[in-house]
């Protein structure tokens, strides 16, 4: 029962959330949404949560794909996830992102810093980065001409608070055991690595939700071990 409940919940909290997401001119407006949802069931302490916690990364991938080869048809859902309203566009960042969240839950999954330190750069850094910095980005920086400063900025501080946010509640629940003193500055390290890897002139080569989540991986394995 208690599962079948969840489900209901996770599926009005997913239509709430992508509600939202078509009203707003960014294509990765959800990524906070889904991090929060991917959250909630990580909290849980059922044995099975891991693959509750899978369930909305899941249904994306397979709408994306679904919709990415023109299976069927969904314009809002291209529109608010794509930056020129190509239905291929889907095929590449929206479902390398939806990939890296369901690698991140399978890896490392709530008793790694590395997998939630990932997921948070990636859909709190990096997402707010994109929503900032196209809003108020007019400062470009000077080796990339599609960046910001502003974005930059606020991929840096968004993603390090909710890094040390996660890492806490997870901490609390028991998950974790940290040494802040070493980990608040290796978290900033991390932060700091990402975003400069997110500002550089090469998404014609990766795109930036494979370069970002993969570079804090390395990085917080080197910071953390584990």
């Amino acid at each position: 029962m208690k599962q079948f409940v969840a489900i209901r919940g996770l599926r009005r909290m997913e239509y709430d959330v992508r509600q939202e997401f078509e009203q707003e001119t960014s294509p990765c407006a959800l990524r906070v949404g889904l991090c929060h949802l991917l959250a909630y069931f990580q909290s849980s302490t059922s044995s099975e949560a891991r693959y509750f916690a899978l369930f909305v990364p899941l249904m994306n991938c397979l709408r994306l794909v679904i919709h990415g080869f023109s299976l069927a048809t969904d314009e809002g859902l291209i529109k608010s996830v794509t930056r020129e309203g190509k239905p291929e566009e889907l095929l590449r960042g929206p479902l390398f992102y939806v990939l890296v969240l369901i690698a991140c839950t399978l890896v490392f999954w709530r008793e790694s810093p590395v997998g939630i330190i990932s997921v948070a750069m990636m859909c709190g850094g990096d997402g707010m980065a994109d929503i900032i910095g196209r809003r108020f980005g007019s400062m470009k920086l000077p080796y990339n001409q599609e960046k910001s400063w502003i974005g930059s900025v606020s991929m840096f501080t968004c993603g390090f608070v909710i890094s040390i946010g996660m890492l806490q509640y997870y901490s609390a629940l028991g998950y974790l055991q940290l040494d802040w003193s070493s980990a608040v500055p290796g978290v900033a390290l991390i932060a700091l690595t990402a975003t400069v890897m997110e500002s550089l002139p090469i998404t014609n080569v990766v795109d930036d939700n494979i370069s970002v989540p993969l570079v804090s991986m390395i990085a917080a394995y080197l910071s953390f071990g584990q």
